[in-house]
């Protein structure tokens, strides 16, 4: 692993795990075990060792929700439950806190870089819904709209409420948004969520 990496990689468990201002420079560096000045060689200021997290994390995201929608075995109305249901197996560990990107800004929205990047995720995110529509030949713009909310506001509630059922509940929402899109009903063998079970 080069040099850049290993910081990013020291940098970035930190960032998520504790806060962004609650690490300092010095203590990634001790994390990390190198010098200041190695850190700075590679990244000038904390504010691009935070956008360089934030990117490295958008990429390793969109990889995963790419998986997904080049999957030729899965449709559309599939790829959207797989998508959730993959953000489910996520929350449902004691590491998670929700949103990478939404916590970021929340801590260091002052950062036009960071807040860039963070917009540059959600809009790549919506894009991953209005392609799985424009799949199923439906309406896209409104549905991926639906959707992408959906998605982040499952984060946000599992962030606060600690229960990772919460996207499951989301996941159900967005297939109905689907269906209304397209014109099918929930008879397609798939049971709702049930609170309960």
């Amino acid at each position: 692993m080069k040099i850049s990496e290993h910081i990013l990689t020291t940098a970035g468990a930190l960032f998520y795990r504790e806060g962004i201002r609650a690490v300092g420079i010095d203590r990634i560096v001790d994390e990390a075990n190198v010098a200041k000045a190695t850190l700075y060689r590679h990244f000038p200021s904390k504010d691009h060792l935070v956008a360089a997290y934030l990117e490295e994390r958008h990429e390793r995201v969109l990889l995963q929700l790419r998986e997904v929608t080049s999957t030729a075995t899965l449709l559309p109305r599939d790829q959207i439950a797989l998508i959730f249901e993959r953000l489910f197996e996520k929350a449902d560990s004691p590491e998670f806190r929700g949103c990478a990107f939404a916590l970021a800004v929340a801590e260091h929205g002052d950062s036009e870089r960071v807040v860039s990047v963070a917009r540059e995720h959600k809009n790549a995110v919506r894009n991953i819904f209005r392609a799985i529509m424009a799949a199923a030949r439906r309406s896209t713009e409104q549905s991926a709209a639906h959707m992408s909310l959906l998605y982040e506001g499952a984060l946000a509630t599992v962030a606060v409420g600690r229960d990772p059922q919460a996207v499951l509940v989301a996941r159900d929402c967005a297939l109905s948004v689907f269906d209304m899109a397209t014109g099918q009903s929930i008879s397609s063998g798939e049971k709702p969520y049930d609170q309960n079970h």
